[in-house]
């Protein structure tokens, strides 16, 4: 495969410190989501559930902010062509999935960082705290906090079918598809 029919080097090291971040973002949400702030504390101490929330919102902002880079690559330096071709279906799916995953990992931290407003919590961003944006209003609060979760378990089903689809492509249908987007070789 020649160089040109992968992404530029700095586009494969974005898209996979978004993976680890997201991954991160997603697995300490959850943990909040699912036990909640009392559990949370209840569980772990009331030390390590602020610093997950730190954490959270701390990755939350990198991601919007490596996305926007991500997209401004994008535009500039464009995606590789598919050699071979990828069928009409899969050329479909491709581009919903990925243009998807743009969307809310973009929407995703806007959201969060509203929804934390609006809750009259600080936004941060390693300890420093940025602007909230918006003024306090509790229930706007909680109506962007569900938001928030719905988008988390969008982007989630989102990875389930890219890593789905990379799969076929790598184990399936062995047509250098994953070398588009591989920091190997």
């Amino acid at each position: 495969m020649i160089e040109t029919d992968r992404y530029a080097l700095v586009q494969r090291l974005l898209h996979w410190l978004i993976v680890i971040l997201v991954l991160g973002v997603l697995g300490i949400g959850m943990t909040l989501g699912f036990l909640g702030f009392d559990g949370v504390k209840e569980t772990f101490g009331g030390a390590a559930t602020n610093a997950l929330y730190a954490y959270h919102k701390t990755f939350g902002v990198m991601i919007l902010a490596l996305m926007i880079l991500r997209l401004g690559l994008r535009v500039s330096l464009g995606a590789p062509p598919y050699r071979p071709p990828l069928t009409q279906s899969e050329h479909i799916a491709s581009r919903a999935v990925h243009g998807l995953f743009y969307v809310a990992l973009v929407a995703m931290p806007v959201i969060g960082w509203l929804a934390t407003a609006a809750g009259g919590y600080p936004v941060e961003f390693f300890g420093w705290t940025l602007p909230g944006i918006i003024g306090k209003d509790q229930a706007l609060s909680e109506t962007l906090f569900f938001v928030h979760g719905v988008v988390g378990w969008a982007i989630l089903g989102l990875i389930v079918l890219h890593v789905a689809g990379a799969m076929r492509h790598w184990l399936i249908k062995r047509d250098g598809v994953m070398a588009r987007m591989s920091l190997l070789g």
